[in-house]
């Protein structure tokens, strides 16, 4: 099992998940993220249909990267200082 932190707590996937999901949106297959460089189609399926519920920080960078994000550090309360 793996550890809980307060800072950081879900009960179903990490959210991650539904943030590449969302970025990959209608418009791009799997397959396009895997040839742009970021995880193969397989795995990105097993993060969408909930076999995979804590997926490793850099395939969640490279899926992102692939479709041309990258992820950035914010203040939660919004603020920049």
């Amino acid at each position: 099992m793996s550890k809980s932190y307060k800072a950081y707590f879900f009960r179903t996937s990490d959210p991650a998940i539904a943030q590449v999901r969302a970025i990959i949106g209608k418009d791009m297959s799997l397959k396009e993220v895997e040839e742009g460089g970021g995880p193969t189609a397989g795995t990105m399926r097993a993060w969408f249909k909930g076999k995979t519920k804590r997926p490793q920080n850099c395939t969640i960078e490279a899926a992102g990267r692939a479709l041309g994000y990258e992820r950035v550090w914010k203040k939660q309360n919004g603020s920049d200082e």
